[in-house]
């Protein structure tokens, strides 16, 4: 690792004490890589049969719904309405919308009935013809639509990374139909949702960027001086810094930013704002003013985890396998000693499971140590243990995943303490 160091930044690279540091996060991100990761918690594989494109196991599949459950939650508090778009479209709305010309090498295309159809590699289409499938009003606005959805993009053999980077995928994607005046309010509404959002999953810090227009866009100067006055001025009004990225924003519009930092100080862009006043033009979207008048309506493209996959493979190296009680697939393991305490191991496993938690039962004749450490290697939150004592105790000795022994307790007690961890949504020791 060090004659890497040495080929990366030369001889002269930083002080003794920054190698180290630098050493010491590579060698957490090896122990927490999320391929290696996913084979070994059973969490997902890829085929080589369908390259770029993740087959999810049962426990990785818990681990997406509880993400997904928590998202729908958030689109409900906060004024979204979640919709479902189709999946293929005739190629002459992509042309419309500008994806054809700014995008067409990143799109796979399908053909029938003398038709040439392209798998949607973004969600807004689809979402402005939701808007335009009835007449709207000013009163209407902001109107906020939310899909979980389902994108194709082509993405070369070897840009791809494990489950971070594939070429089909799901955003947790949203567009905000809004008038000019609306938008300020609109972008500060989404700031302060993410900055209060984030914690849950274990990320406290962010870094904002803003991405202004690149040399292949759409739309006219004075579009994008609007759009991007705009975004300035709310991270401006919200007192936060930001970096500006020349160049880096969509061919559509300009874009904020929302960068992660996991816990071995690594960077994630996973959040995005864009304000976009030309393809709702390009798409015939309109409403009808407070002056009776047809107006054109900005449109807002906001993600907040992006894409589920990448947002799970973060969580799997942030967390290095060990997720929070609230996100962990399997919650809890309850295992006998010997065979004459299986029946209550199982009992103590349905009564969690019927009050809504996910918890497994090892009632196999193998040593209590045997099943411990096996149990350990899939970094299950709590062991619950029970002997021949607990059985006529009527409790439970609990076991977290750092090995410490919690002690004896009802199980009404650990009904309440898991409760209490997953509405918090802290971490397990």
């Amino acid at each position: 690792k060090n004659e890497m160091l040495q080929r990366i930044y030369g001889t002269a690279w930083g002080k003794k004490e920054d190698q180290d540091a630098y050493l010491h996060m590579l060698e957490e991100a090896e122990k927490g890589d999320h391929r290696r990761l996913g084979r070994q918690l059973d969490l997902f594989h890829l085929e080589g049969d369908a390259p770029g494109r993740v087959c999810w196991h049962p426990k990785g599949w818990a681990a997406w719904q509880q993400i997904e459950q928590y998202m729908r939650g958030v689109y409900r508090d906060n004024g979204y309405q979640e919709v479902r778009c189709p999946q293929i479209l005739d190629v002459s709305l992509w042309e419309r919308s500008g994806h054809w010309e700014n995008f067409r090498e990143n799109m796979y295309l399908t053909s029938s009935d003398n038709r040439t159809y392209a798998v949607k590699p973004m969600n807004c289409p689809g979402h402005v013809q939701i808007f335009n499938s009835d007449l709207r009003s000013y009163r209407d606005l902001p109107l906020r639509y939310g899909e979980f959805g389902s994108c194709h993009r082509f993405e070369a053999s070897g840009a791809m990374h494990g489950i971070m980077r594939v070429r089909a995928f799901t955003q947790d994607d949203g567009h905000i139909f809004c008038t000019e005046d609306q938008i300020q309010a609109e972008v500060a509404r989404y700031i302060d949702l993410l900055i209060k959002l984030y914690p849950d999953f274990g990320f406290s810090e962010i870094s904002y960027k803003l991405s202004t227009r690149p040399a292949k866009r759409v739309g006219a100067d004075e579009v994008w001086d609007k759009a991007e006055k705009a975004l300035a001025e709310a991270l401006d009004a919200k007192g936060l810094k930001w970096t500006l990225m020349p160049g880096e924003g969509a061919f559509y519009g300009p874009k904020i930013e929302f960068t992660l930092f996991d816990a071995i100080g690594r960077p994630w862009q996973c959040g995005t704002m864009q304000v976009d006043f030309s393809m709702p033009a390009r798409l015939g979207a309109e409403y009808v003013a407070e002056d009776n008048s047809r107006r054109v309506p900005v449109m807002l493209h906001r993600a907040i985890l992006g894409s589920f996959e990448r947002f799970i493979g973060v969580l799997i190296e942030n967390y290095a396998g060990a997720l929070p009680l609230w996100l962990a697939p399997v919650q809890a393991v309850a295992m006998s000693i010997t065979d004459a305490q299986a029946d209550y191991a199982q009992n103590v496993a349905n009564a969690l499971n019927q009050v809504g938690f996910r918890v497994q039962t090892d009632l196999r004749n193998e040593k209590i140590s045997y099943k411990i450490r096996e149990h350990s290697l899939q970094k299950l939150p709590y062991q619950l243990i029970v002997g021949e004592k607990e059985r006529a105790a009527s409790t439970v000795a609990m076991r977290n995943r750092k090995g410490e022994d919690l002690g004896a307790m009802p199980l009404a007690a650990i009904v309440e303490r898991f409760q209490a961890e997953v509405h918090s949504r802290s971490r397990t020791a």
